[in-house]
C-alpha cells in the first residue's frame, strides 16, 4: 500500500515531487516544491486520511529545512514532506487552514526560527513574551543569548 500511496502522490503532483527518499519501510521522505505544499498536505490529511502529527524545523547550512510528518495509521506508515526554504528570508504559505493540528507549531516555528508562515489565521506569540526583541530567533544557527539590549559574545 505504502508505495501505491507515494506514487499516487507522485502522479497528482508531477513536478511539485522533487526527491523522494525510503528511509525505511515504514517512513518516505518526500521534497516538494515550497509553492505546492498546501495543497499536497491537503491531500495527505484529507483525501489519504493521513493523521498530521507535527512538524520540524531547522535552520541549516543550504537554508531553513521544514519536516511534515504525516500519519498513515491504516498502514503503518510515517509520510514526511520536506521543503528547503531560502536562507535570506524564510517564507512559505501556512498549511493551518487546511491542516489546523499545524496552527501552534507554525507559530513556534515562526518565533524561533523567524520563518514566515503567509496567511496564518492566527500569528501572534506563543512561547515568547510579547516584547520579544525583533529579529532575534533563538533557534537560528547565527543566534546569540540576547540580555537586555546587548547580545552575549562569550
Amino acid at each position: 500500500m505504502a508505495d501505491e500511496v507515494v506514487e499516487g502522490i507522485k502522479a497528482k503532483f508531477g513536478d511539485a515531487i522533487k526527491d523522494v527518499y525510503e528511509k525505511s519501510s515504514r517512513r518516505t521522505f518526500i521534497t516538494v516544491d515550497p509553492a505546492r505544499l498546501p495543497d499536497i498536505a491537503e491531500y495527505c490529511y484529507k483525501d489519504l486520511a493521513c493523521r498530521f502529527q507535527i512538524c520540524s524545523g531547522m535552520h541549516m547550512e543550504y537554508g531553513f529545512e521544514i519536516l511534515y510528518h504525516f500519519a498513515m495509521d491504516r498502514a503503518n506508515r510515517i509520510i514526511n514532506l520536506r521543503v528547503i526554504l531560502d536562507p535570506e528570508k524564510p517564507s512559505i504559505e501556512s498549511i493551518a487552514k487546511r491542516v489546523p493540528a499545524a496552527e501552534w507549531i507554525e507559530r513556534e516555528m515562526w518565533e524561533l526560527l523567524g520563518i514566515e508562515f503567509r496567511n496564518h489565521p492566527d500569528m501572534r506569540h506563543l512561547l515568547l513574551s510579547d516584547d520579544w526583541l525583533e529579529g532575534n530567533y533563538p533557534l537560528r544557527r547565527d543566534w546569540k543569548e540576547w540580555r537586555g539590549g546587548e547580545h552575549d559574545t562569550e
